[in-house]
């Protein structure tokens, strides 16, 4: 079974290479590394490794936090397909998206940034619709929206006073990012965390700009 591995760690040369050892010697594989954050003497950095069916959870706990200064911010099952190029791909494909736009950025999205779903939504707070959506996001029917319409991208955390009781049960993270100046945003969620981070808002309000702007083009 894969999990996501969200580790704070010393910025020094070799860290990485510690925790993939620490890693292979508990027998577990290491499928992606994604760095974070970077500053202040620390790293923040995504992993996503294949646990032996044999091995339990709290063992990448155990393995990763024997290398000194490893801090586990969280752990989660993950699935879905891996690769290198997430980002590119997901360009690549807005090229072509014309009209279709709102259902890629709702369907890839969740793969770019390891979260569970996202929601293309459009008009103001109280007559807000959902344009496209991604498979297991929630209904948003009746779902107050008071930080719609966007001008800035938006850290959203699960405590917030619109956020619905089950979500903040689930601890539900969000963040949002408009999409054009009409009231249209893209939002993304992960149910029991980790916290998006900042560096995660920025290359969101990256991808959803390059977005806008592709789906304005004339056809090639």
């Amino acid at each position: 079974m894969s999990y996501l591995l969200r580790l704070v760690v010393p910025d020094r040369p070799g860290i990485l290479g510690a925790v993939a050892t620490a890693l292979g010697t508990a027998g577990i594989d290491i499928v992606s590394v994604d760095v974070l954050e970077r500053g202040g003497g620390t790293a923040v950095d995504d992993v996503v490794v294949e646990l032996p069916p044999d091995r339990v959870a709290d063992s990448l706990i155990t393995a990763v936090t024997a290398v000194p200064g490893v801090r586990v911010e969280s752990l989660r099952p993950f699935a879905g397909p891996l690769d290198t190029h997430r980002e590119l791909l997901l360009l690549e494909a807005l090229v072509r998206a014309g009209s279709g736009t709102p259902k890629l950025l709702a369907a890839e999205l969740p793969r770019v940034f390891h979260s569970g779903w996202a929601v293309v939504l459009a008009g103001p707070p109280a007559t807000s619709t959902v344009l496209a959506a991604s498979e297991a996001a929630p209904s948003f029917d009746g779902v107050p929206l008071p930080w719609l319409p966007l001008s800035s991208p938006l850290l959203l955390p699960s405590e917030g006073d619109w956020v619905p009781p089950r979500w903040q049960e689930l601890a539900v993270e969000m963040m949002a990012s408009p999409l054009d100046d009409a009231g249209t945003a893209a939002l993304l969620g992960r149910s029991g965390g980790p916290a998006f981070r900042r560096s995660e808002l920025l290359r969101f309000a990256h991808l959803t700009g390059i977005a806008a702007t592709v789906s304005r083009l004339p056809p090639a």
